[in-house]
């Protein structure tokens, strides 16, 4: 099946008929073709962009809010469709892809279409001086959004939702290994009344169709999730040209668990923020601290459960983790353990490709948990991505503290404690844009999103995206 772009309101090919694999994770095949679109197909998604946004930007908040509402009800009605091709396309369980990354989806365009009707300006009376100001929060223009492929719709619609309800006009790219969910995105859309130019969706690799967007000069916010090396180099192109920027990049997150917490609660969620999604998400808790009187439990206990765990075929209702999203993915993965044999890090289970009965080609691997002896291991301090987690012991909470931060990520942190006020105290001091106590992955989409340090610029979620993808304009009056 050829993936197209879609660019006011329709589907069509590349200009210039340049296409590239698109491969099945869980088989290793290629099953179809993505358009890899030059800056010729770019400019007509501006066009398109561009010329939409004068009527858009002055469509009432309501307008917006009863056709992104919709955009979410029709994804709901679509979960086992677009779930199945999310699976296809990136490896995950069809039962993952269903409980988590299609209704997140959806939620985000339904919080989105209710939060813009509650998106407030502001006003402040000068006292004594005779004079008000209020402040306008008015629609940027045409912004480009760019997504990653460990939860393409999930994070795709993380993004364009909030940037149309605050009535601006999209550009947009989902990853190239990725692409399908956003392909079929543009039905839903047409079908619930989304004016066309609206949303304009580009595929293509990062150095062509995604230096396109960056770069082009009319195009003036870009949203990026994923790498941080790509977003150091999106900073280099577009903070020169005054754009503004979102940049939501990679994490090495700290898991820290002291023997007072809630131990089979612990064990379970750990082994979930360990391997979800096959670790594939950037808020995976990849090294655990364990506090050294619980930690030979722990070991023992931890590697017992992660053994259990089932690598299968993304379709099987038993399957825990599926198969990786690509080939050099998984060389990139495995070459980190073997970084651990030579660190001196013991494997204390997985480590080792799977073959999966008639998916012999697909891309598997077992969960791999690592015991290291310092926290200055490169496993330890670059991101590996992949179902592959660390566990080291720790003596006092100064010590994993100073552990947890000599990263230069600062994404996200889980600390395990009934201790309130060492709850108090390691919250206030990790270095993190979000900690987790005693939970993980429990999102509110009211509330900031991301990171610090390496991890990225600026904040997704809530309000912060509906400011994000607007300016601010002071207007005074004297009366």
């Amino acid at each position: 099946m050829n993936i197209q772009n879609f660019i006011n309101g329709k589907y069509i090919n590349p200009i210039n008929d340049n296409w590239i694999n698109n491969y099945n994770p869980s088989n290793g095949e290629i099953y179809g073709q993505t358009p890899n679109s030059s800056k010729e197909d770019l400019e007509n998604a501006y066009i398109s962009a561009n010329s939409a946004f004068k009527q858009w930007s002055q469509t009432t908040l309501e307008d917006r809010s009863r056709i992104l509402i919709k955009i979410s009800e029709l994804l709901e009605a679509n979960l086992q469709r677009f779930a199945e091709a999310e699976s296809k396309d990136n490896g995950k369980p069809i039962s993952l892809a269903k409980s988590v990354d299609i209704p997140r989806a959806a939620s985000n365009f339904r919080f989105f279409g209710n939060a813009i009707t509650q998106f407030a300006s502001e006003s402040h009376e000068s006292v004594g001086q005779q004079a008000i100001n209020y402040t306008l929060r008015q629609p940027i223009g045409v912004v480009g959004c760019i997504s990653p492929w460990n939860l393409p719709l999930y994070l795709f619609t993380w993004k364009i939702a909030p940037a149309i309800a605050a009535g601006n006009c999209i550009v947009a790219k989902p990853s190239e290994i990725t692409p399908m969910t956003a392909f079929l995105l543009g039905e839903i859309c047409n079908e619930a009344g989304l004016p066309k130019g609206v949303l304009n969706i580009v595929h293509g690799l990062g150095n062509t169709t995604g230096q396109a967007i960056i770069e082009h000069p009319n195009i003036k916010a870009i949203s990026f999730t994923g790498g941080t090396e790509t977003g150091a180099h999106i900073a280099k192109v577009a903070a020169p040209m005054f754009k503004k920027l979102s940049l939501e990049l990679g994490g090495k997150n700290p898991n820290i668990i002291f023997a007072d917490c809630d131990y089979d609660n612990m064990l379970e969620t750990t082994v979930r923020s360990s391997f979800a999604n096959q670790g594939q998400i950037c808020l995976c808790g990849s090294r655990i601290f364990v506090e050294k009187n619980i930690y030979k439990k722990f070991k023992s206990d931890f590697v017992e459960k992660v053994k259990q765990l089932k690598v299968g075929h993304p379709s099987k209702e038993d399957t825990n983790i599926g198969a990786l999203v690509s080939k050099p993915h998984l060389e990139k993965v495995m070459s980190y353990i073997n970084v651990a044999k030579k660190e001196d890090g013991t494997i204390l289970c997985g480590g080792n490709k799977v073959t999966v009965k008639n998916y012999e080609n697909g891309y598997y691997l077992e969960p791999t948990v690592i015991e290291v002896k310092t926290d200055e291991c490169r496993i330890n301090q670059e991101e590996i991505f992949g179902p592959v987690v660390t566990i080291m012991p720790f003596n006092t909470e100064d010590d994993v503290l100073e552990m947890a931060n000599k990263v230069k990520y600062g994404l996200s942190a889980t600390l395990w404690t009934n201790n309130l006020k060492r709850t108090m105290r390691m919250s206030n001091q990790l270095q993190a844009g979000i900690v987790w106590v005693n939970t993980w992955m429990l999102r509110d989409l009211r509330t900031p999103f991301g990171g610090i340090k390496a991890s990225g610029v600026g904040r997704e979620g809530g309000f912060e995206a509906l400011r994000f993808f607007t300016e601010a304009k002071n207007v005074c009056i004297k009366y």
